[in-house]
């Protein structure tokens, strides 16, 4: 076996495993997969065409601007590239696909997915404890979608992220089982450990804040959103809050190595990382764009969170192409 340090490079170009075959388990995830991408893509082509199905009457989606219709189709051509990676995971030819390709897509889709994984059974337990939105309140404000949507969506998400989870992991394994192996071991160079540090201190400021707005804070939510505050939006704060620490704790954990399984410390970095990159983008994007409502946009200080999020998935995301670095084939 070569000893010397492997280079990010050789990741991506050593040859890759033969492919195992496709048990029943993994037959049944496919599918699972494929047909949870069914309510999300039909609802959108639905209303790419015209339709209004679950758009209530003097909802602002009525009569949709060029904006809309563009997030439309971006969002939709999104979620069908789930079904190009549930391919790539289940057919022999996807083992053989450039890891990059493949890694980059699936990050993105790891932190888009897990806080809906997180936020939405969380929303659904507090509304069965009797705390979920005032229905008075939700009745003064705008319509915007029948609330039959959020359910089907969000629970098609939640299908989907567990099933591509499913298949991504024995996919990795298969492939690159040999980088989560053992220990995290030695301690990574000083100067990782100080991108590690900044992704921890970020993460704990974003937490910080996020966690004040779970428990019913309002400065620099501005008006609007401070009004609409309640169970389900301090759930989604939380959730937010915890991801953050997670990619912090990851980091850290990478960068100092020692006797913990490797396997832990990289899901840490890989979830949290992903989640608070992936969704600070996200709102950002959301929040430079044209308001739907013809509301107020988000005050500074929110797109300020949202910026924390990046910073700390990006730091996160470097300590943790360092440790990969680091790791060598067995």
């Amino acid at each position: 076996m070569n000893t010397r340090e492997t280079h990010p490079s050789h990741l991506t170009e050593a040859e890759p495993p033969s492919p195992s075959p496709l048990g029943s388990g993994r037959r049944v995830l496919r599918v699972v997969a494929l047909a949870s991408t069914v309510p999300y893509l039909g609802l959108k082509t639905l209303w790419l065409c015209g339709s209004h199905l679950g758009i209530p009457e003097g909802s602002v989606l009525r009569e949709p601007g060029p904006f809309f219709m563009a997030a439309n189709s971006v969002t939709s051509a999104m979620d069908a590239c789930v079904i190009l990676l549930v391919f790539v995971l289940t057919r022999p030819w996807g083992i053989r696909v450039p890891g990059p390709l493949l890694t980059v897509p699936v990050f993105v889709a790891t932190g888009l997915l897990t806080p809906i994984l997180l936020g939405f059974p969380g929303q659904l337990l507090v509304r069965a404890l009797g705390f979920g939105t005032d229905p008075t309140g939700q009745a003064a404000r705008e319509p915007f979608l029948d609330p039959w949507v959020f359910h089907v969506v969000y629970a098609g998400f939640s299908i989907q992220g567990l099933a591509l989870a499913a298949l991504f992991v024995p996919y990795a394994r298969e492939r690159w089982g040999w980088a989560w192996r053992g220990v995290t071991g030695e301690r990574l160079p000083s100067s990782t450990g100080v991108v590690a540090a900044a992704a921890a201190a970020a993460g704990l400021a974003v937490a910080g804040v996020s966690l004040y707005w779970a428990f019913g804070g309002a400065a620099g939510l501005g008006a609007e959103r401070a009004a609409a505050y309640c169970a389900d939006t301090a759930v989604v704060s939380a959730v937010h809050a915890a991801c953050a620490v997670a990619a912090g704790a990851g980091a850290l954990l990478l960068a100092r190595g020692g006797t913990l399984r490797a396997v832990w410390s990289l899901g840490l970095a890989w979830v949290g990382g992903a989640a608070t990159l992936s969704w600070g983008a996200w709102m950002t994007i959301a929040a430079l764009g044209p308001q739907l409502d013809a509301g107020e946009g988000p005050p500074g200080t929110t797109v300020l969170i949202y910026a924390g999020q990046m910073i700390t998935g990006l730091l996160a995301g470097t300590v943790l192409i360092r440790f990969l670095a680091t790791r060598r084939p067995a």
